[in-house]
């Protein structure tokens, strides 16, 4: 008796037509998700939609030779068994996640992707006593190894010299505009705008529950309107500045983050403790957005230190003020 974990095959427990059924619908979907990626890059990073459109016909072609060598050994019915079907077997990422990957991610995956399947010939071609089915699966196994130069081919073929830079700095336009400025101005808005009522509540009733609250409501309002606000003022359609979903979800939580960093000090119950951490927090949380924007959007350091430095003692010192008088 053939033993199940659950609904699935063990690998060893194959037989050797099955074997090669597993080939036939592995090469079926990585194809099928090759083309995927062509499809999602299309609009935007054309050359590499090439690029991945060439592997998905390298891909057919591998399962024709297999389907070829099936029939001679078995005919014409090809078993159903998928990945899914083998306990233990590398599985991939559903085709619909690529919506979320990036340029980058996406060239990643499809090199990991060429590295399993490269295993999974290796182990098959051990399994098998027949020659001309140890061949086919070793040939396999030594193409999918040496895709990494085809891919490196294809490349060069469609992308040339420029196209992959102006491709790649694309990818990080848009990941700049879809998530690090509305993230960065949330950090921003989160950490500056809640320093003058944290702080006025706090050196006002010296009392850290109190202010723990305050902060508590200001940071998750204040996430809250920003995240709304990304999100509806612009679709990025127009703008190009990508989902406004992401757009809001990246400004809301930083905007939350930048208020709760220095509201939570205030767990403590001892309030001049619980104020020295804040004050600690308050600077590394300036001094973060400083090196964002130099690091993402090219601010010189210097400039963006002395004007988020600044603002931001300005507002502390509204609050401290306010809240002391």
């Amino acid at each position: 008796m053939i033993p199940y974990f659950g609904n699935r095959r063990r690998f060893a427990d194959l037989s050797e037509q099955e074997v090669l059924a597993l080939a036939i619908s592995s090469e079926e979907d990585d194809a099928r998700i090759y083309r995927g990626y062509g499809a999602r890059l299309l609009a935007e990073y054309p050359s590499s939609a090439a690029v991945f459109n060439g592997m998905a016909v390298e891909e057919d072609g591998h399962r024709q030779r297999l389907i070829d060598l099936h029939q001679v050994r078995f005919g014409d019915v090809i078993p159903l068994i998928r990945r899914e079907h083998v306990a233990g077997f590398y599985a991939r990422s559903p085709v619909w996640l690529i919506e979320n990957l990036s340029l980058d991610r996406i060239r990643a995956e499809a090199e990991a992707m060429e590295d399993q399947a490269r295993q999974f010939y290796e182990r098959a071609s051990a399994r098998t006593s027949d020659a001309a089915t140890r061949k086919l699966l070793g040939d396999l196994a030594a193409a999918e190894a040496g895709h990494a130069s085809k891919a490196e081919a294809l490349i060069d073929e469609h992308l040339g010299a420029g196209a992959r830079q102006t491709e790649d700095k694309s990818a990080r336009r848009q990941f700049i505009l879809t998530w690090v400025q509305p993230g960065l101005a949330g950090l921003m808005d989160g950490s500056v705008s809640t320093l003058a009522p944290i702080f006025a509540t706090a050196f006002a009733t010296q009392n850290t529950h109190t202010t723990l609250l305050v902060g508590l409501a200001a940071s998750v309002g204040a996430g809250i309107s920003m995240g709304f606000t990304e999100a509806a003022h612009d679709d990025g359609v127009l703008s190009g500045r990508g989902s406004p979903l992401k757009r809001g979800f990246a400004s809301g939580i930083m905007t939350t983050i930048g208020g709760l960093g220095h509201a939570l000090p205030y767990l403590i119950a001892d309030f001049w403790t619980a104020t020295s951490i804040a004050m600690v927090v308050v600077f590394v949380e300036l001094w973060a957005i400083a090196w964002i924007q130099n690091r993402f959007m090219e601010t010189p350091f210097l400039r963006a230190a002395l004007q988020v430095v600044l603002g931001g003692a300005l507002v502390f010192a509204a609050g401290v003020l306010i809240g002391g008088g």
